[in-house]
């Protein structure tokens, strides 16, 4: 009896290692350089059109910056913010204001705050190609957090068709 469940064990052992075996690699999109650049460059475009200079940070799917710019007289504080603002969108996979406006509906959630890197201000917005999100914008600096993401959102729509 115990070499019959030594041997089942065995064979659905041997079962599962064989399935995880035959996997394939993932492969996942992720976002260029030089797109990343693009972003950061045009976010800080759009805002200095409405007279805003603020901070932008581009981060990869994997949370390391791409593209990090500060313009003329933007606040100190603003790339920092900026920063935290990609890395709670990337993470969380959700515009920072719409996380802002479900924490206002849902107190229980106001706890996502405290988690180290967050700051759930407008502003943070995850970059996508198709559905599949390849990175996060952030930008700090602006009067309110909707115009940091308004900025952010021309800035994507541009380089829209280099995301496909």
């Amino acid at each position: 009896m115990m070499i019959r469940s030594a041997s089942a064990l065995a064979a659905i052992a041997l079962t599962t290692l064989a399935g995880t075996a035959s996997a394939q690699a993932l492969q996942e999109k992720n976002l260029p350089m030089s797109v990343a650049a693009e972003i950061a460059q045009q976010t800080i475009q759009a805002c200095a059109a409405d007279h805003y200079n603020v901070a932008v940070t581009v981060l990869d799917r994997t949370g390391v910056p791409r593209a990090v710019l500060r313009a003329d007289n933007a606040g100190l504080h603003t790339v920092d913010a900026s920063r935290r603002k990609a890395y709670t969108a990337l993470s969380t996979r959700t515009p920072t204001a719409k996380m802002a406006e479900n924490i206002q509906k849902n107190p229980a959630q106001a706890q996502l705050t405290s988690i180290d890197g967050f700051l759930v201000l407008g502003g943070g917005v995850p970059i996508k190609a198709g559905d599949e999100v390849i990175g996060a914008v952030g930008v700090g600096g602006a009067p309110s957090g909707q115009l940091d993401e308004a900025c952010a959102l021309k800035a994507i729509e541009k380089v829209q068709a280099k995301l496909m």
